[in-house]
């Protein structure tokens, strides 16, 4: 079993470039369904700023390729992310 506490240890690589992406912070959840549809990821390199959210990358779930150890890969184009 993988938790949310475990999968936020995880660093989401884009598999295309080996470009790290960020930390998962959140899930969306399809209540109806009871499936995960997006990881909500904390954008990696931006600026964080004083006042207010860092900013997120949504990345649809059908988009992970593999969750391992240590990371999740995932396959998209870097403009799909911003």
């Amino acid at each position: 079993m993988v938790t949310l506490t475990n999968m936020q240890l995880k660093e989401i690589i884009l598999v295309e470039s080996g470009e790290k992406i960020g930390m998962i912070v959140d899930l969306d959840i399809n209540e109806e369904k009871g499936i995960i549809t997006h990881l909500i990821v904390a954008a990696k390199n931006k600026v964080i700023p004083l006042f207010g959210k860092q900013e997120e990358i949504i990345i649809p779930w059908k988009d992970i390729v593999t969750v391992g150890s240590d990371v999740i890969l995932i396959q998209t184009k870097k403009s799909n992310l911003e």
